[in-house]
Parts: C-alpha cells; structure tokens; sequence
C-alpha cells in the first residue's frame, strides 16, 4: 500500500493538494491527514476526485513517529517535525517505511510525503 500524507494551510485548495501530491511523483490509494484537516471540504473534494481512500490520523499517532525532516512550526502547532510525514508513516502502519519526504506544493500551501506499509 502507498500512502500520502498531507499538511495543509486552512487557504489550500485542492489545485494546492494535487501539486504537492504530484511533485512526490507516486501514486497512492489511501491518503491520510491529521484529523481536523481530514475532515475539511477541501480534503474530501480532493480524494473524491482523484477516488482515494482518507485516513484521519490522530495527535496521539502524529506526535509518536520521528520524521526525517524537521520543521519548527510543525513542532509547535502539531508536535511533530512534519505533519506530511508523521500522517503518512502512521497511516502506513507499523512496518512504514518513507519513499518521499515531504515536497511542498507551489503555492507554499500543503506539503506532502509518501510512505508504503501495510494494507490499511
């Protein structure tokens, strides 16, 4: 399974979230956010159209996997050095391992990072 994991500003559209996604150059099934963001219009907008399964991650699942890159706002606001990352691994399970780090959409509004583990 290949999962993508998001961060995403409240102003990102879903034009923000296909060019993160498509900046990591992956494909995945399931994509998985935080769960106050996987819960937004935009969110649902977004996997509706590209037929992807959402995975709501919760603070407790955020704030317990170590991503590779660090960013001091993600740490404060979320707990975690990158909320993209975090969701992802989390949502890939237990055996997750990061193929993509986080890339950030052009607009500067979402970031996203792939990660593959096991079937949801």
């Amino acid at each position: 399974m290949i999962v993508a994991g998001f961060g995403f500003r409240a102003s990102a559209t879903a034009s923000s979230l296909s060019a993160a996604l498509h900046a990591s150059e992956h494909s995945p099934s399931v994509i998985a956010a935080p769960e106050d963001k996987a819960a937004t219009p935009v969110f649902a907008e977004f996997a509706q159209s590209n037929n992807l399964i959402i995975v709501a991650v919760t603070t407790n699942a955020l704030q317990s996997v170590t991503t590779s890159t660090q960013s001091t706002i993600s740490q404060k606001i979320r707990g975690t050095g990158s909320v993209a990352e975090a969701c992802a691994l989390a949502a890939a399970g237990a055996a997750a391992r990061l193929v993509c780090s986080r890339v950030i959409s052009p607009d500067g509004k979402a970031t996203c990072a792939i990660a593959t583990g096991e079937d949801v």
